[in-house]
C-alpha cells in the first residue's frame, strides 16, 4: 500500500485492504505529521500553549471518530486545520462570553452588595411574591410561555412545548406579556388601597 499526505492530496489507498491495526497505524502516521502544524496554528489563535494542546487533542479525537474509507478519502491535512481554526475561534468566543458573563455577574454581586438590609430582602419577597401571584392567576400556557422565556428558552423551544407554529410564538408571547401587564398593575392598585 501506497500512501500520499498532504494539505491537498487525500490518503491513497484501499479502505478494503484496511484492517484494524493499519487504521491505527494510519491514525497514528497523520498524527505525527500534522500535530505540530495544528497546535501552532491553536497557539497563534488562543495565544495559550495549555489550552492550544487541549484543543488540538479535541481535533485529533474528532479525526479518531472517522471511519478508515474516510481517512483513505478525504484531504485529512486540510479537515484538520480548517478543524484546528474553527475550535481556536470558538474558544475565543467562549471566553469572550464567560468574561462578559463574569463581569455582569460581578457588576450584579456588587449592585447587590449594596442593596442588602432587611427593607431591601422583605421588598424583594413582596416582589416575587406579587409576581407569582399574577402568574397563577394567567392562563397556564400564558404562565409558562413568560417562565420559559424569562429563563432563556429560545422560540424554537417555546413553539416545542407549547406545541404551536414558531410564528405564532412572537404573537402569543406579547399577549401574555401584556396580560400580565395588566393583572400586575391590578394587583399593585388593589395592594395600594389597603
Amino acid at each position: 500500500m501506497e500512501a500520499t499526505r498532504g494539505l491537498t492530496q487525500p490518503v491513497i489507498g484501499t479502505a478494503s485492504s484496511y484492517q484494524a491495526g493499519d487504521a491505527d497505524s494510519e491514525f497514528e502516521a497523520i498524527f505525527l505529521e500534522h500535530y505540530k502544524r495544528v497546535l501552532a496554528i491553536l497557539v497563534h489563535l488562543v495565544g495559550d500553549r495549555a489550552q492550544a494542546e487541549e484543543l488540538a487533542n479535541e481535533v485529533f479525537w474528532k479525526l479518531s471518530r472517522q471511519s478508515a474509507r474516510w481517512l483513505l478519502t478525504n484531504n485529512v491535512g486540510g479537515w484538520l486545520y480548517r478543524a484546528a481554526t474553527r475550535a481556536g475561534i470558538d474558544a475565543l468566543r467562549s471566553a469572550a462570553h464567560r468574561k462578559r458573563y463574569e463581569h455582569a455577574a460581578a457588576l450584579h454581586n456588587q449592585e447587590g452588595a449594596l442593596e442588602t438590609g432587611p427593607l431591601d430582602d422583605v421588598l424583594r419577597r413582596e416582589e416575587a411574591a406579587r409576581v407569582r401571584a399574577v402568574l397563577q392567576s394567567m392562563k397556564p400556557a400564558q404562565a409558562q410561555l413568560l417562565l420559559m422565556r424569562g429563563s432563556g428558552a429560545s422560540y424554537r423551544e417555546l413553539a416545542d412545548a407549547l406545541e404551536v407554529a414558531i410564528g405564532s410564538v412572537g404573537t402569543l408571547l406579547n399577549r401574555a406579556e401584556l396580560e400580565f401587564r395588566k393583572r400586575y398593575s391590578k394587583l399593585a392598585e388593589r395592594k395600594e388601597k389597603l
